[in-house]
């Protein structure tokens, strides 16, 4: 108990020191951009391909598992839209970035310190905190509600591919029942969740590789470290945004 309560406090401490004004503007926006690029932008393949395979299973295990004379077919794609909006798309997607990107900041930080790089940049006077994980957190702040995005169309356009291609059903009885009933909150209650697991997986993950205390042995049990304590936290923040939101 004592030790999770230093490793709490270890945390808030490092994020006071990340959110301290920036020396050079300048160059925290290059580094910025940088980190848009390698957590962001190298994350929107996997997260299309993904999406449209779910999106398609999805679609079809709806269709074999509550076909009934007395439910209406376009039920399939009411509640395949359903699924997608409230809880794959920010979710799930958050939970298999959490193990891709996590792991990428955990390691690249982890290997920073006991390579001393992180040691030499507090030698030039360079709050190596900030520097480092601050441009990491605007970054998947900024790129997971678009991944969002990405993911809600790639399911929904798998759902579409299991009409076409496999032929489980109409597509104009799949687009009806996409489209009955659609509540615009829905999609914004995922970007607002997606807010809060982007900070989670770069800040919980940022932690881990920051304070490596060891050699490459304990950068690859602080990649492990960091995707399990992400992964759990999104869970719970899912828990309690889900029932702030929708309650």
């Amino acid at each position: 108990m004592l030790k999770a309560l230093a490793s709490v406090g270890r945390y808030v401490s490092l994020m006071w020191r990340v959110f301290a004004r920036p020396e050079r503007y300048g160059m925290y926006f290059k580094q910025y951009l940088k980190e848009l690029q390698q957590l962001g932008v190298n994350s929107i393949g996997i997260v299309l391909l993904i999406s449209l395979f779910i999106g398609a299973v999805i679609t079809i295990q709806i269709k074999l598992n509550i076909e009934s004379p007395w439910m209406p077919k376009w039920t399939v794609g009411y509640v395949t839209r359903e699924i997608l909006l409230l809880e794959f798309s920010s979710a799930i997607m958050c939970l298999i970035l959490a193990g891709k990107i996590g792991s990428n900041i955990a390691s690249e930080l982890g290997t920073m310190r006991v390579t001393q790089q992180i040691d030499a940049l507090e030698i030039m006077g360079i709050n190596s905190a900030s520097y480092l994980i601050l441009p990491k957190i605007g970054a998947l702040m900024t790129m997971i509600p678009v991944l969002v995005i990405f993911s809600i169309f790639a399911g929904i356009i798998g759902a579409f591919a299991s009409c076409w291609f496999i032929g489980i059903m109409p597509a104009t009885v799949l687009e009806y029942g996409l489209q009955y009933m659609f509540v615009e909150w829905y999609v914004w209650c995922g970007f607002i969740k997606s807010f809060f697991f982007a900070f989670i997986i770069a800040s919980v993950s940022s932690y881990f590789g920051y304070t490596v205390d060891g050699g490459s042995i304990e950068v690859g049990k602080a990649s492990t470290d960091a995707v399990v304590l992400s992964s759990v936290l999104i869970l719970f923040a899912d828990l309690v945004l889900t029932q702030l939101l929708m309650g």
